[in-house]
């Protein structure tokens, strides 16, 4: 067993954070069930991006004051933001789009490769964003206002590419039936022979 540190743990909402000083991840979840209340069935994660921590080994690499992020077993975790989001509108006025749109800039925050995973409508999410409607969660402009561009060229990018793709089908289509039907061309050849 280690050297006894100093970690923090909070529940989902923030609202709850305690210092503790453990030894180990069996002494932090120890910790987590007595001052929570959970008796078990919990996740721990790294407050920060949502990493599960369920392993000593793992636990023993982590730097002292880490935040960990206790959730009962169908919680999943959301960045910290979120919560400030939620607390200042109230839940009724956050919608499933928000809620997407604060997860999705999380994700990338975290792994900006991220980006290029994703599908039409996250993109089409994050292009249409005002950067300035999300300024009480996300603080930093300059991210938000690059998400949104490469976003936006991102999926311009995958619009004309589809395009494109969609043309030469039916170019593709066209010329098979031309060639089926024995059509030539001005010049008196087969489409057959044009296309050789």
């Amino acid at each position: 067993m280690g050297k006894a540190l100093p970690y923090k743990i909070v529940d989902r909402t923030g609202q709850n954070r305690y210092g503790v000083v453990v030894s180990s991840l069996q002494g932090l979840i120890k910790k987590a069930q007595e001052k929570f209340g959970m008796i078990s069935n919990m996740k721990i994660v790294l407050e920060r991006d949502g990493t599960e921590v369920d392993e000593e080994e793992y636990f023993s690499t982590l730097e002292p004051n880490t935040c960990f992020m206790i959730l009962k077993e169908n919680e999943d975790w959301i960045p910290p933001s979120e919560y400030n989001y939620l607390q200042k509108y109230g839940k009724d006025d956050v919608d499933s789009s928000g809620s997407d749109l604060v997860q999705l800039l999380g994700r990338i925050r975290n792994d900006a490769g991220h980006l290029m995973m994703l599908g039409g409508k996250e993109l089409e999410l994050l292009s249409d964003m005002d950067p300035d409607s999300l300024g009480d969660i996300i603080q930093d402009r300059q991210f938000l206002g690059e998400v949104k561009e490469a976003s936006s060229r991102y999926l311009n990018d995958r619009r004309d590419t589809n395009e494109a793709l969609r043309l030469l089908k039916m170019y593709h289509a066209a010329t098979n039936s031309m060639i089926g039907r024995g059509y030539t061309n001005v010049a008196g050849s087969s489409a057959d022979e044009a296309l050789q």
